[in-house]
């Protein structure tokens, strides 16, 4: 198990190093000064140039990278354009709101979808089944940005069951409507998957044979059928907790939840590239650490894999 994770990080090192090459290009080519942006229009000329000159930005373009690069192994990504707090303090002081807002939807996502899945498995080619196949493609072809304007408008504005928009003064009840939001793509991909992958195992021999032996029909669908069918579900679990933080940017927007999406959206309308970089790396790392944990929990699902 050592090893393994050693070799996994290890492998990673590329893909961030890679991450790191294309951020810095996509900053760069980007029209616009920084020290200008800093300044303003009306900037002194000669401010400005020793602004670009503190910030490095006239040097050629392979010492910019390579400060990066070392920028990057060091955890100092500099500070933002528009409030001179580091990378590091707007990153980490938007995190929790992301977080809870992410794990909230996840935890809705994972435990209705792999109910209802397991349902209509059980239950297939029934009128619930259908009806449930067809909330799930509603789920996966509805954009977050709509169904969050849908439920604001029915929740907040006409029934007013939800104060509003934004975090008041910290209640969890301004969690919901965004948690609900964020976790109903993912909830409609896991429940689709589900019941496909309980279809494929639920025919097989071994799960006639516990039927013969006289288990009732609960163990035979939460033992034998569902812990071998969870492995492509696990999978996809991970991969979806990982490709939250982009939903994130359009339900934070939507709730105006002062969040990691937030701040990204008004670092590229501000372009503040020190904020837009340490967001992209922070959400690379989370789909590298999401991607070894799913790889981790494969041997607790099948026995048979083996990690050595």
């Amino acid at each position: 198990m050592g090893s393994f994770i050693i070799r996994r990080l290890l492998g990673s090192i590329p893909v961030i190093l890679g991450v790191v090459l294309v951020v810095f290009i996509l900053t760069t080519i980007v029209p616009g000064d920084p020290a200008r942006i800093m300044m303003g229009q009306r900037g002194d000329p000669e401010t400005i140039k020793l602004i670009r000159q503190e910030m490095g930005l006239d040097n050629p373009i392979y010492i910019q990278l390579f400060d990066f690069y070392k920028a990057v192994i060091t955890m100092d990504l500099g500070r933002s354009y528009r409030n001179n707090m580091t990378v590091t303090q707007a990153v980490l002081g938007r995190l929790p709101v992301t977080a809870t807002l992410a794990i909230g939807a996840m935890i809705i996502a994972v435990i209705f979808g792999v109910l209802m899945g397991i349902y209509s498995a059980t239950h297939r080619y029934t009128l619930a089944d259908y009806g449930v196949m067809v909330l799930a493609l509603l789920g996966i072809s509805t954009p977050v940005y709509f169904i969050g304007l849908l439920l604001v408008l029915l929740f907040c504005s006409h029934l007013g069951w939800i104060p509003g928009t934004g975090l008041g003064n910290g209640e969890w009840i301004y969690y919901v409507l965004p948690m609900i939001t964020l976790g109903i793509r993912p909830l409609a991909l896991i429940v689709r998957l589900t019941r496909s992958t309980m279809l494929e195992v639920i025919s097989q021999d071994y799960v006639t044979t516990a039927r013969a032996k006289g288990l009732i029909e609960r163990v035979v669908v939460f033992k034998h059928v569902l812990k071998n069918a969870l492995i492509p579900v696990v999978t996809i679990i991970g991969l979806q907790t990982a490709s939250l933080l982009s939903g994130v940017i359009l339900t934070e927007t939507v709730y105006s939840l002062p969040g990691l999406g937030r701040l990204s959206v008004q670092a590229v309308i501000n372009r503040d590239f020190p904020i837009i970089r340490g967001v992209v790396l922070f959400m690379a790392l989370v789909f590298v650490v999401a991607n070894l944990l799913v790889d981790l929990s494969y041997g607790f699902f099948d026995p048979r894999i083996r990690y050595e």
